[in-house]
């Protein structure tokens, strides 16, 4: 599993050798340390545990201090895990850079949408509203929440107003248009979640369309 950390930049758009116009989004990631690995023995699983992003070190609790110290990295703001085949191939304290990708390749980005606030049910579920005449006095009002004497309380999960967005996106098979090395950077055909400087998570697709 080909994975990293990024911080999203913003939207610009690159021509390709046909003079089409393609929009992307640029993904940043540098600076991502392996810190941990965790094997079968041991944990149950393999996978890596990797930290990406500057933090002050007055924000570094002392245990996450430790944490890091023993993996002589640098204290990084996140923490993740990434489950891997061969666990051998990945040492503590290794940096992994951006180039375990190429132009073409297929990807999935897991990011947190941008957060709405507090919406109605018309505008959070696209329901419709009521009449708009003056007497109908039922215009982007709920409507029933259910059964009166039947049930006699509301059903969880029922679509109603509520806090919009600030949720965990997946955006799958994206196409990866440009890795520039040189700056930490790739272009990734498209839109992915999250507002600008947001984490995202780019790991290679796991259905590709063909």
């Amino acid at each position: 599993m080909k994975a990293i950390l990024g911080k999203k930049v913003g939207m610009t758009q690159v021509f390709t050798e046909n003079g089409a116009v393609v929009p992307v989004t640029v993904v940043e990631s540098d600076k991502m340390f392996v810190v941990q690995k965790k094997t079968v023995e041991k944990d149950g699983y393999n996978a890596i545990q990797v930290g990406f992003g500057d933090i002050k070190t007055k924000n570094v609790t002392k245990p996450l201090k430790g944490h890091f110290e023993k993996a002589n990295v640098e204290y990084r703001k996140f923490l993740r895990e990434f489950k891997v085949d061969n666990i051998d191939e990945y040492e503590v304290g290794k940096e992994i850079k951006i180039d375990i990708f190429q132009a073409g390749d297929k990807v999935d980005v897991v990011g947190t949408s941008k957060g709405k606030g507090f919406a109605g049910n018309i505008k959070r579920h696209g329901h419709a509203r009521g009449p708009m005449s003056h007497g109908s006095k039922f215009h982007r009002l709920r409507g029933s929440l259910g059964s009166s004497a039947g049930m006699c309380k509301v059903v969880k999960g029922l679509p109603a107003h509520g806090h919009m967005g600030h949720e965990r996106v997946t955006v799958q098979n994206l196409e990866i248009v440009r890795v520039d090395a040189a700056k930490n950077v790739i272009l990734i055909k498209g839109a992915i979640p999250g507002p600008k400087k947001g984490l995202v998570t780019v790991k290679e697709s796991i259905k590709t369309i063909r």
